[in-house]
Parts: C-alpha cells; sequence; structure tokens
C-alpha cells in the first residue's frame, strides 16, 4: 500500500525552491489549442497552497512524445492557461535546464511561478539519465513534490530520478487522491462492489480481474474485449476483434468467478457495422445472431439494460474501460448509457483514467461520479496492484 506517503502539507515549504511535478498533457487542437484542461485544473490545489505557504515555485511536465526540441509539443499554450486559472503571471522558460533557465529560477521570489519547457525535450528524461538529474538540481531544488499520477508508471529523471536526488521529497494533492481512491476504495470497498471492464483486449484487463477477485460482487464486460469471451463461450463473432489467444483464458476466469460466486455478465445485444467506416452500414443484433463478416462494435440497448439493472444496487463501482468505438458518435451509445448509468447510483463511484476518463466528461457527468483519475497506464498498473516507479520514489510517512 502507498497510501501512507508523504505529502506537500507534511514538508515546511515557506521560502523554499519547490519543483512540482505536474501532469500537463494535455490534447492539443491542429492550431495548437487545449481541448481539454482537465489535467491543468487538477494541479491547481497543489500549486495554490505552495503559494498561500509562501513557496518558489518551479513547474515541471512532460507533453506528448516528441523527439527533440519540436514547436508543436511546447508547453507556452499551457503557460497561457494556467496564468488565467491562477490569476497571476506565470513565468515561462525557454527550456527546462540549461544557464538561461538558471537564471530565471535564481531570480524567483516567494509566490511566483515558473513553468519549464517540455522536459521531454531531451532524450535524459526518459533516460532517467544523471547528467540531467543534475542539470535540473542546478534550478536550485530544495522541495520535490510529485503530482503527475499520470507519469507515475515510467522510471523518467523527473519522476524517479529527481525524487531520489532531492533530500526532501512528497506527493501533491492529486496524487495523495488517485492513491486514496484507486488503491483503498478497491482494497476495501463498500458491497456490493462492481467492477465495470471494457476496452479491446482481455490481456489488459487480466492483471485487474485477478486483483480484485474475492472482492468484488459483480463484473460488468463490455467493449471489444466481450467478443474473445463470448467466442470462448462458444457464439460465433463474425469479424469481431477477438484475442485468440486469451480464450482459453477468458473462459477459465468466467467459470472460475461464477463459482465463487461472482455474478459475471456479458453483453446480450450488440450494434454490428460492415467495417469501421461511420458510414458503413450498422444494425442491431442479439449476440448469437452475429453475421459472418460484420463486427461488433458496441452494446446494444438490451445489454444498457442488463447493466443498469446490475448497477443499480451497488455501493462501489469501479469503471475502467468503454463500451464500444465511443469516439465514433454511431457507436458511442452504449459507453454513454453506461456513464449515464453508473452516475445515477449511489454509489462510490470511480472512473479509471485514459479513455474512461474521456468518456465520462463526453456524457457530461463527470460532477456525479465521486473520483476520475487523471492517469491511464497508471490507474491500471495500481489497479493490478503492481508497485509504481514514481511513488515508490517517494518517502512513506511514518504511522
Amino acid at each position: 500500500m502507498h497510501t501512507r506517503k508523504v505529502t506537500i502539507e507534511n514538508i515546511p515549504i515557506r521560502g523554499k525552491r519547490v519543483f512540482i511535478r505536474t501532469d500537463f498533457n494535455v490534447p492539443l487542437d491542429h492550431d495548437l489549442g487545449i481541448m481539454d484542461d482537465t489535467r491543468v485544473r487538477s494541479a491547481l490545489p497543489t500549486i495554490n497552497y505552495a503559494l498561500d505557504e509562501g513557496a518558489v515555485i518551479i513547474l515541471g511536465s512532460h507533453l506528448g512524445r516528441p523527439k527533440g526540441m519540436d514547436p508543436r509539443f511546447s508547453l507556452s499554450p499551457i503557460a497561457k492557461r494556467l496564468q488565467r486559472l491562477l490569476g497571476r503571471e506565470v513565468l515561462f522558460a525557454p527550456d527546462c535546464i540549461g544557464p538561461e533557465t538558471e537564471s530565471m529560477a535564481a531570480l524567483l521570489k516567494p509566490g511566483e511561478v515558473l513553468l519549464l519547457e517540455n522536459l521531454r525535450f531531451h532524450p535524459g528524461e526518459i533516460k532517467n539519465d544523471p547528467a540531467f538529474i543534475q542539470a535540473l538540481m542546478r534550478l536550485g531544488i530544495d522541495v520535490y513534490i510529485n503530482d503527475a499520477f499520470g507519469s507515475a508508471h515510467r522510471v523518467h529523471a523527473s519522476v524517479v530520478g529527481l525524487a531520489q536526488k532531492v533530500k526532501v521529497s512528497g506527493c501533491g494533492f492529486l496524487m495523495n487522491k488517485e492513491i486514496h481512491y484507486l488503491e483503498r476504495a478497491v482494497a476495501d470497498p463498500a458491497h456490493p462492489f462492481v467492477a465495470v471492464l471494457g476496452g479491446q483486449k482481455v490481456s489488459g484487463k487480466i492483471g485487474i480481474i485477478g486483483n480484485l477477485d474475492g472482492r468484488v460482487d459483480k463484473v460488468i464486460i463490455g467493449g471489444a474485449m466481450a467478443f474473445t469471451f463470448l467466442r470462448a463461450a462458444g457464439i460465433e463473432v463474425g469479424l469481431s476483434l477477438v484475442e485468440e489467444s486469451m480464450l482459453d483464458v477468458a473462459r477459465d476466469m468466467q467459470e472460475k468467478a461464477v463459482a465463487r460466486g461472482i455474478k459475471f455478465y456479458l453483453p446480450v445485444d450488440c450494434v454490428v457495422a460492415t467495417s469501421h467506416d461511420p458510414t458503413a452500414e450498422a444494425k442491431l443484433v442479439p449476440v448469437q445472431e452475429i453475421p459472418k463478416g460484420w463486427i461488433g462494435l458496441d452494446i446494444g440497448p438490451a445489454s444498457c439494460a442488463l447493466f443498469r439493472e446490475a448497477l443499480s444496487n451497488a455501493k462501489t463501482i469501479l469503471w475502467n474501460g468503454p463500451m464500444g468505438v465511443f469516439e465514433v458518435d454511431a457507436y458511442s451509445r452504449g459507453t454513454l448509457a453506461v456513464a449515464h448509468a453508473i452516475a445515477s447510483t449511489y454509489a462510490l463511484t470511480i472512473a479509471g483514467g485514459g479513455e474512461t476518463a474521456q468518456a465520462v466528461q463526453r456524457s457530461g457527468e463527470s460532477e456525479s461520479f465521486s473520483f476520475i483519475s487523471t492517469g491511464g497506464a497508471s490507474a491500471l498498473q495500481l489497479l493490478e496492484g503492481k508497485p509504481l516507479p514514481g511513488l515508490v520514489a517517494l518517502p512513506d510517512r511514518e504511522a
């Protein structure tokens, strides 16, 4: 359990130079405009706390996967948005290391904020290179705070190396909240506890199902991964995505769950089409009647009704993975229906990052969820019970 980590509140930061590793990896449009600033807003409680405490603040983040210095991946738009959200000036460094950035950092006064340019402009970030870590240390860092849960699964310089190098370190409010919900709610849930799992591959969710075994009361399976379970049960699924290598695993997983008294729900109908093209011919069929050569792309209304009923008495709901190709309007209804169904329960509701977070935002139900994780891969890893390098690097709090 990582729940007892030192947090920013446990550290005296007044007048100290605090480096906060944030996750400003936001989606940008073709004109480099921010399409969704959720991750920027999620960092505000930690930044505002540091401002209130009179710290000198240096913010570091990555954006995308640039190959060297690339203006398309500049954090400049984030600096402007952050300035508006904070209601104060945010200085922007032309690089994350180097003499000019060091000078800007040295001139900072308590209550001032400096955002560094994209950390991944330097290959040393991804390589956790000691020379790059040392270059970051030259910014005069007194305290290291990691508030970038979305990057906690990476062994990168600003995530692991810097945390180990700076003498005083801890996690921010967002990181602490992520740990609290994803780890504690799963470790000790209120029952009935329902796991709603979707997405493409069974192989990507095996770890979660294994880690929840013995704690979960119901498992609802949707998305493309449902077709692997249906095929494993002897149902023909046309050209729907199936992981052939996972058929025995899926069958075994379902049989074991049922033997333990876990209720296991699969779709009973689906929307099928002749291709992935949004303009392709599509129709609604029971899962037993998927035509040869057709592809299942969303769950149908009967499945939505079945899943809604299964969710109705839940006390804890964990949702990870969409119910279909929700990015395409024609195949988004199942995912949006499940989002509405979860939001209308009286349960503790947790959406596990990545595509699931996007689906909740799109459904307009964000305010109705107890917690929406900002980290896709990190959330998956934590839900599987695996250690996150970015958390392991932070000190534990004494009981």
